[in-house]
């Protein structure tokens, strides 16, 4: 085990990064696993991209590098978290009503009447 990679039968079709950027700064790191280029299924993608690095690097991260990391993960924390506060003001004023939850409510007439037919039918 000590000449293989970890990373080198790692395949992933959910993110893209450029060669070397988990040795770049926190900042770089995060922004580029937000971006819908390294990430096109979104910076959650990203964040998991970053915590597979940090978890299977484990040990052989220096502490320092290991502090940088964790900094891009609160920076990218911060992102996807904004991301999710416009997406939710992006839908509450785009003037539709709120969607209700009606399929409890119509299978349960569905029942209803799938009922009532068949008293109807045994009482014929």
């Amino acid at each position: 085990m000590a000449g293989k990679k970890w990373v080198a039968t790692v395949n992933t079709d959910s993110t893209h990064p450029q060669e070397h950027l988990f040795n770049q700064d926190a900042e770089t790191i995060a922004k580029q696993l937000a971006s819908k280029k390294v990430s096109p299924k979104g910076p959650v993608s990203g964040m998991r991209m970053l915590n597979y690095y940090i978890n299977r690097g484990g040990k052989n991260l220096s502490e320092e590098r290991h502090s940088e990391l964790e900094k891009a993960k609160q920076i990218l924390s911060g992102i996807i978290a904004r991301q999710k506060e416009t997406g939710a003001a992006r839908k509450a004023s785009s003037g539709k009503p709120a969607a209700r939850k009606t399929t409890a409510r119509k299978s349960a007439s569905r029942k209803s009447a799938a009922r009532k037919s068949v008293k109807t039918s045994e009482k014929s």
